[in-house]
């Protein structure tokens, strides 16, 4: 008997009929054969709705971190419940716990809180004697006894993390979508949905941009190695496995992969610096104030020196960048540079996957593609498997499909591509 933890979001338990049908997905598990542990969120826009009440209680202040944690956490509470008497009123055998009564030990980072420790006992017992156990997600309790919680995602994390404590075989996390896609399917309609992905590659698409899954609950399966499934709430199907590379994924032959996905993220912005003195530790004077302004730096570029001067260029999140350019402002004059400037009007496109490892000539592909299309390249940014560029926010459309049908990822396709486009059925 294999054991399976099943996550399922706010929209998946919007409403009574709703919460119906994740009961009887979880009962079809279990009746296949399988211990099911359930992680639900707070019914769609309860959480939004909690948020609004305490901002009218508090008023001008800002509301207590630990009692808005409290409140924030009955949400998941009141799924919790509902699931369970639906689940019994339907025959099933069932349990609800909260985190605190799991005991989902965090630390009192109030609203981003972050987990040290399970106590799954509790969890254990109850499956052994046939139950299906329905855990709140989003939620902990801190060593004083205080309610925290995960912050934005955090279900996921809990789900995952459940699963890691319990040495559970699969962690399915159910959203509106069937799995993981090339690429956003509402740019390129013919984007295909991925049978498996590795972790490296899902963390990657995550952090350029995919919302399909949380940073922090890719992170935390790929340290424990447990095997994620991204399925679909409301319709059947295999969804696509998030796994290690090499747990056959093809790792190596003819048939790998070269690309696993493209990403974009129209969240990016730039600023420049002109004519900065091309010094030792000049970096690190312009971009010091910003990094103690909490501020996060993506991507970098210092140009080659020209006559002593340089210019430093770097992209920023559009919510940082009004703060940012105050704050280069101010440096120009203490660094002697010439001008300022920024540009909130770009986006950046990534390709990631772990087929570019053992391919040589992913750049060119890509940048030959662009070219073709009249799309210039104002930033360039590469790991060992992702390249991501910088282009007018005008080109995220076609930028995205030109990638996809250069690199065969079309759903139609059904051929595997070298890098020098060479194609094998």
């Amino acid at each position: 008997m294999s054991l399976i933890v099943q996550k399922f979001g706010g929209s998946s338990v919007a409403t009574i009929s709703r919460i119906e049908n994740v009961a009887k997905k979880a009962i079809a598990s279990r009746e296949a054969g399988h211990d099911v542990v359930v992680v639900v969120s707070a019914m769609k826009g309860e959480t939004d709705r909690l948020m609004a009440l305490a901002d009218d209680a508090a008023g001008s202040n800002n509301p207590s971190p630990r009692e808005l944690d409290l409140l924030l956490s009955t949400g998941e509470t009141v799924t919790i419940t509902l699931l369970t008497m639906v689940l019994e009123r339907l025959g099933a055998a069932a349990r609800c716990y909260t985190g605190a009564q799991v005991q989902i030990l965090t630390d009192s980072a109030f609203s981003k809180a972050r987990i040290q420790d399970i106590d799954a006992e509790l969890l254990r017992d109850d499956l052994g004697a046939g139950r299906i156990v329905v855990v709140a997600g989003f939620q902990g309790v801190d060593e004083n006894g205080s309610i925290t919680t995960l912050g934005r995602g955090g279900s996921d994390t809990t789900a995952v993390a459940l699963a890691a404590a319990l040495e559970a075989d699969e962690c399915q996390i159910y959203t509106d979508v069937d799995g993981v896609y090339t690429t956003d399917p509402r740019v390129v309609p013919t984007a295909r949905r991925l049978e498996k992905i590795t972790f490296e590659e899902m963390l990657e698409l995550a952090s350029l941009g995919s919302k399909v899954l949380q940073i922090r609950a890719v992170e935390f399966a790929g340290k424990y190695q447990v095997p994620l499934r991204v399925l679909s709430s409301f319709e059947d199907g295999p969804g696509t496995l998030i796994t290690m590379e090499g747990d056959d994924m093809t790792q190596g032959s003819m048939e790998e992969p070269l690309i696993a996905g493209i990403a974009f993220n129209r969240d990016e912005a730039k600023v420049t610096m002109i004519g900065v003195p091309d010094t030792p530790g000049i970096a690190a004077q312009i971009l010091g104030p910003i990094a103690q302004a909490n501020i996060e730096v993506d991507m970098i570029v210092q140009n080659i020196s020209n006559e002593g001067l340089t210019d430093f260029t770097f992209t920023v999140n559009k919510t940082e960048y009004d703060r940012a350019m105050q704050i280069l402002q101010q440096q120009a004059n203490a660094l002697g540079a010439r001008e300022v400037f920024g540009d909130t009007g770009i986006i950046k496109l990534s390709l990631v996957g772990v087929g570019m490892r053992s391919h040589a000539g992913v750049a060119s592909r890509m940048f030959n593609a662009l070219a073709a299309e009249g799309i210039n390249i104002q930033m360039i940014s590469t790991s060992e498997i992702k390249i991501s560029v910088v282009v007018d926010e005008k080109y995220l459309e076609l930028g995205t499909r030109t990638l996809h049908k250069a690199f065969d990822l079309d759903e139609k396709s059904g051929k595997t591509v070298s890098v020098e486009g060479q194609q094998t059925e």
